[in-house]
């Protein structure tokens, strides 16, 4: 309870004496009972009721989150600079206060019954630049300017919000979404867009003493006609992707099998350049081996023979071979003695 109320409070109690003490005084009158004494104390407390009330018209209190606007007679019927927060006195009856509160407020346009500051659907709704008709909720938070409230009242009086910030919030909405196609507005230039519709506010409210303090862009809904066809959309898409996730995995299995085929191709090649390589090592290994022995053979022409009665030896006790004799006649038993005749 401020003070301004305190005395207004206490007015209003010597009032109510004031009426009970004239209800006093013509029942007494009426019964022939003296009222002299009581007309006294009558005129005392009407004299303090006229005061109390006087005081408690001029006293002005204003909250700190609130300034006021005095209304006079005089200097153009307000006085040019608004009352901060504190203790005022004004003429009474002749002087009064609006106040204006200085704390944020917001003003929201919504499409959900009974969460704006009207109730039902208060979306804005727009045509983009393709023709497509969108739905936008929206919420204005402002403040009045304290250095221009003067000319905010004089301009508006307390109606700013319903003249001013309604009407220019939807237009400018309206305006500024309807250059953009529905899906830049929804993707691409939402936040150009909101940034536009920023600046122009802050524009207008500037030049009618509000400040802009912030403008959310809450939700933009389609019709119900383009939301389905979007859906449709969004499914086809998946649907795509989903083949294509197929194509693509089908694609990698194809690539690993190749890879494997390749790999077993190569390894049969590289095993049969091993064993063609060995073949021919061993070849010439072999064709070097017979080589030497024929020099050997050239240089040493009985060394065959000798090799070959080696062999025989163990199964041979005598044997007359001419010198000249090109082969040696194979063994006929243990005991048996090949002539030959000796030229």
């Amino acid at each position: 309870m401020n003070i301004s109320t305190l005395f207004q409070f206490l007015a209003s109690a010597v009032w109510l004496v004031v009426v009970g003490m004239i209800f006093v005084m013509v029942m007494r009158s009426s019964r022939q009972q003296p009222i002299k004494g009581l007309t006294t104390v009558f005129i005392v407390l009407i004299v303090v009721a006229v005061l109390l009330t006087t005081i408690g018209a001029g006293v002005v209190f204003v909250e700190p989150d609130q300034l006021a606007v005095v209304i006079t007679i005089t200097q153009g019927g307000i006085r040019p600079d608004p009352l901060q927060a504190g203790i005022y006195f004004v003429i009474p009856y002749i002087e009064r206060v609006e106040r204006f509160s200085v704390l944020r407020q917001n003003y929201t346009m919504s499409s959900v019954a009974d969460e704006g500051q009207t109730s039902g659907d208060d979306s804005i709704q727009v045509r983009t630049k393709d023709g497509q008709m969108v739905y936008v909720d929206a919420t204005v938070i402002y403040s009045i300017n304290p250095a221009e409230a003067v000319n905010l009242y004089k301009t508006w009086r307390n109606g700013f919000q319903d003249g001013l910030v309604r009407p220019q919030s939807r237009g400018v909405i309206r305006d500024v979404a309807s250059q953009y196609g529905i899906e830049e507005i929804v993707s691409t230039k939402r936040a150009e867009m909101e940034t536009k519709i920023t600046d122009e506010l802050t524009r207008i409210f500037a030049e009618n003493n509000l400040i802009l303090q912030d403008f959310v862009l809450r939700n933009i809904r389609f019709s119900d006609e383009y939301a389905t066809a979007v859906e449709q959309k969004q499914i086809a898409e998946q649907q795509a992707q989903q083949a294509k996730f197929v194509v693509e995995s089908k694609k990698q299995e194809a690539e690993q099998a190749r890879q494997t085929a390749q790999g077993q191709a190569d390894a049969l090649v590289i095993s049969a350049r091993a064993q063609a390589d060995a073949r021919l090592i061993q070849a010439e290994a072999e064709a070097k081996a017979l080589q030497l022995i024929a020099e050997v053979l050239k240089a040493n022409p009985n060394l065959l023979q000798y090799e070959y009665i080696q062999k025989l030896a163990p199964n041979v006790q005598l044997m007359l071979v001419p010198s000249d004799a090109p082969f040696i006649l194979p063994q006929l038993g243990p005991q048996t003695v090949v002539p030959s005749a000796i030229p």
